[in-house]
């Protein structure tokens, strides 16, 4: 287990996003993969109040639901680290210390818990003073149906100027970021936010792990995968993704395991990571990415996967 951040919290390796519980992955299939990750060791659950509100007929709230009355019907509630976000719920955006009041009943109800263990903003709300939004996030720990709060989406200079709102006026301090982050995707996490985390012990809980299913080895030149992400995915086979493809290939033959889970394992080894985050919506699809628990790269091989991903993409 890992401790995330400054908070007692401690989580497995991988985190499971559950963005597809209740929407590509019905009820059946939900129940099947959230049984499977957690007899395989797995305690982390990460989702959002808005999933999947985007889908038609669908409000928002499904994956939420979907795993409270998966944890009802297991009884294993207290044996599970559980994450949700506030902020982008329609109706209820923002994160306004009013919004956060009524959103956080909101999620425990859908959630059929007494408490959440980490309550993310789900981004940074501008519109809404930093002040507010912490004083609003310090009574919800105060009355004790939040543990800890993360910030997902920010930027460093806003992160920064959030913890030292918080320790200024003695509120509650973000433990853990959700922030963008893979092997394609760099730039922006390692010239600021980086720096940030390892001054104040923070921890990442990285989203978009997998590149959208681009680091999982499908997506290849001439060949149709069927997914709504095929299009954005193709377009990554240029230069560096064929680079990045290579040197997984490599290094998951040479463990034998599955691309997925050496991707994984690279971000994994980073400063501040904690516990990537992938969604599976078949149980096959989870196997691909269990072993990164027990998978640890070389030097060499994470010096190689780094190089690859630094390749200029044309």
């Amino acid at each position: 287990m890992i401790r995330l951040g400054t908070s007692d919290l401690e989580v497995s390796p991988l985190c499971l996003g559950g963005t597809v519980l209740g929407w590509t992955a019905d009820e059946q299939r939900s129940t099947a993969v959230l049984d499977a990750y957690t007899e395989a060791g797995g305690n982390f659950l990460d989702t959002a109040d808005m999933y999947s509100s985007w889908v038609p007929g669908h409000s928002g709230g499904e994956s939420e639901e979907t795993i409270g009355r998966w944890m009802q019907l297991r009884g294993n509630r207290d044996g599970l680290v559980v994450a949700t976000k506030v902020g982008k719920m329609p109706g209820l955006q923002g994160t306004s210390s009013s919004v956060t009041a009524r959103a956080v009943e909101d999620s425990l109800r859908r959630l059929r818990t007494d408490r959440i263990d980490l309550y993310y903003v789900h981004f940074d709300d501008t519109a809404v003073p930093v002040e507010e939004t912490l004083s609003g996030l310090d009574t919800l720990v105060r009355q004790g149906k939040v543990r800890y709060v993360g910030a997902s989406n920010f930027t460093a200079d806003r992160l920064a100027e959030s913890l030292a709102a918080s320790d200024r006026n003695g509120w509650v301090r973000y433990v853990a970021v959700q922030q963008e982050y893979n092997l394609l995707h760099r730039t922006e996490f390692e010239s600021g936010m980086a720096s940030v985390l390892a001054e104040h012990g923070l921890s990442n809980v990285p989203h978009t792990a997998l590149a959208k299913g681009f680091l999982t080895g499908k997506y290849r030149p001439g060949l149709t995968v069927d997914s709504h992400r095929a299009a954005d995915n193709e377009s990554r086979l240029d230069a560096r993704g064929l680079a990045v493809l290579a040197a997984l290939d490599r290094i998951a033959d040479a463990h034998r395991t599955t691309v997925a889970a050496v991707a994984l394992a690279w971000l994994a080894a980073q400063p501040s990571t904690a516990s990537p985050i992938a969604s599976a919506r078949r149980v096959e699809q989870l196997a691909d990415l269990l072993p990164v628990a027990e998978l640890r790269l070389t030097g060499t091989e994470l010096e190689s996967l780094s190089a690859a991903g630094s390749v200029p993409a044309r």
